[in-house]
């Protein structure tokens, strides 16, 4: 009798040890995400991800002040036009990196004014991602020239607030546990 209770309180002690790993792995998913959610809402990537039609601009949002929407490009005004491979050199020059563009209207994907639920709900739906699943999500964020930019957005703007690399490990660690959401 006694080795049966030995057993079954060492059974517990494992399953609690089980739960505790795991409640531990999703907190530090979520954490991992709320670094990302950190990001996301930085003026460097809200900017080109907004609510509407219309980038914003400025580390305060601004409207961009060329009236340009998604429509501009289909009507044969590119991103480009303004922003070049490169940022200029000069204060109030157009910021620049290869491929300037806005997300297409089919698929926005908006960042501006998502709860932390909604963007991690929007990031785990590859129909809203440009069909990119998390792993692609992560290789988008360490490698893209274009989201490189907001680490090096150029004279007088604020960069994103946490470096590449801890962003990058931090979606893995969120991948890692699942990619839960918070609450």
């Amino acid at each position: 009798m006694r080795r049966l209770a030995v057993v079954v309180v060492v059974a517990l002690c494992i399953v609690l040890a089980r739960a505790n790993a795991d409640d531990d792995r999703e907190a530090a998913g979520k954490a991992g995400f709320m670094t990302l959610y950190r990001v996301l809402q930085s003026p460097r990537c809200r900017n080109c991800h907004p609510a509407g039609e219309a980038p914003l601009q400025f580390d305060d949002g601004r409207p961009h002040a060329m009236n340009i929407t998604r429509r501009s490009e289909r009507n044969g005004v590119a991103c480009a036009t303004c922003h070049r491979d490169k940022n200029g050199t000069r204060p109030g020059q157009p910021p620049g990196a290869p491929n300037w563009k806005l997300p297409p209207a089919d698929m926005p994907m908006v960042f501006e004014g998502r709860s932390p639920r909604q963007l991690c709900e929007q990031l785990k739906d590859p129909a809203q991602t440009k069909g990119r699943d998390i792993p692609a999500l992560i290789e988008h964020v360490a490698k893209d020239e274009l989201v490189g930019w907001g680490w090096a957005p150029g004279v007088g703007r604020t960069p994103v607030p946490i470096p590449r690399d801890q962003v990058t490990a931090a979606m893995k660690t969120w991948s890692g546990a699942g990619a839960p959401c918070p609450e």
